[in-house]
């Protein structure tokens, strides 16, 4: 509840400012005005619900509310960028103006109007391209070289998953597709990295029905985010996740054999789960045979920092989903050491995929979503 008051509030607050200026300031008529301050309110108030699907409203019935008002979230970041550098020019113009002590204000209301004009237009196209990027994740392919991988290991296809984030703006039909893209790939290892959901195991836990069809001949695996604990219990999460055939490591390390060879996987909760469920790498990792490779599944990029001294031959993350809205990109990289793709953080050869579906916003600016395919190979000899 206090997530839906604080969620109302910023809408309250944006809307308000969104009327000052795009109707406002630029002289919309009084007809005119009306509608477009109509048309923002109705905008806010389903933002607002948005944030309650899920969790207070059913998606069954209120997830065209999540979609349309999480997608003018994501127009409304776009105008307040628009409408912030306008404001900006406005002011320079002003200051400039009394330096060199001539009449006027700043922009004047003809360029203003024009001005805003522009950026109303390109926000809309730009939420509606990123529409359609984030529709369909797409396979990337990638080496993964790990030092002492056993021959039996040596092209081993293993697929990363993480950040789904279905609930509010999508459902179950969108976790069939990405399960059968999954498959059709025919990987020998599956590993889903936390955030598939937002909302509770009651009211989206069916749409993961899909996930049961999951299957590789080393095992299906998965780890929790930070997602699974903001409106549930995320340990109620991962015991659901095992109702649908999928095995979910809990600070814990397990064996993946191939004949005789083995290679170790293990997987931590987030960075910011609550107690009982704080991260425990000496539990995961702790007292391992070094001479085997192990993989460590941890959501976020930066746990890496606290799995170093364990000697972790490659970490796989997400959550990052590499800004999702550009330019979020580069304030990503002050939270993260890595943001997308291939990093070292503190010698641990890091992979981050950019997630497969969309927090909140369906939407994907120049961060298109993917499924990640990694082939196991050993690190050439120096």
């Amino acid at each position: 509840m206090i997530r839906l008051v604080v969620a109302g509030v910023a809408a309250l607050l944006v809307t308000f400012w969104l009327h000052r200026r795009l109707v406002r300031a630029p002289g919309v008529r009084r007809r005119w005005a009306v509608a477009a301050d109509v048309v923002l309110i109705v905008l806010g108030v389903a933002t607002t619900m948005a944030f309650a699907v899920g969790d207070v409203f059913d998606p069954e019935w209120a997830r065209p509310i999540g979609f349309v008002g999480f997608t003018w979230a994501a127009v409304v970041y776009y105008l307040l960028l628009g409408t912030v550098a306008i404001a900006i020019v406005s002011g320079l113009v002003r200051v400039v103006r009394r330096v060199v002590r001539r009449p006027g204000g700043g922009l004047p209301r003809r360029i203003l109007a024009g001005s805003t004009a522009v950026v109303v237009v390109a926000a809309l196209a730009v939420t509606g391209y990123g529409i359609t990027e984030a529709s369909s994740p797409r396979i990337v392919e990638h080496h993964a070289d790990l030092k002492n991988l056993p021959a039996a290991f040596d092209g081993v296809r293993i697929a990363l998953v993480t950040d789904v984030h279905v609930g509010p703006a999508r459902g179950e039909g969108f976790v069939r597709r990405v399960v059968d893209d999954v498959m059709a790939q025919r990987p020998d290892l599956i590993l889903l990295g936390g955030d598939l959901t937002d909302g509770t195991v009651a009211k989206v836990g069916p749409d993961l029905e899909p996930l049961r069809d999951l299957h590789a001949p080393l095992g299906v695996f998965g780890i929790s985010g930070n997602h699974e604990y903001y409106v549930d219990d995320g340990g109620a999460w991962l015991d659901f996740w095992e109702t649908l055939g999928i095995t979910t490591l809990r600070n814990e390390r397990v064996e993946l054999r191939r004949g005789n060879d083995v290679v170790d996987l293990a997987g931590v909760y987030d960075e910011t789960a609550p107690d009982p469920y704080a991260p425990d790498y000496a539990a995961a990792l702790g007292n391992r045979d070094r001479s085997r490779p192990v993989i460590l599944l941890a959501h976020q990029p930066i746990q890496a920092e606290d799995a170093a001294e364990y000697g972790v031959d490659l970490q796989l993350s997400g959550h990052t989903h590499d800004g999702q809205l550009w330019p979020n990109t580069y304030l990503v990289r002050f939270q993260q050491p890595v943001t997308a793709g291939w990093g070292d953080v503190d010698g641990v050869p890091v992979y981050v995929t950019r997630g497969t579906g969309a927090w909140g916003p369906p939407v994907r600016v120049l961060a298109p979503p993917e499924i990640t395919m990694l082939t196991l190979r050993p690190s050439p000899a120096r």
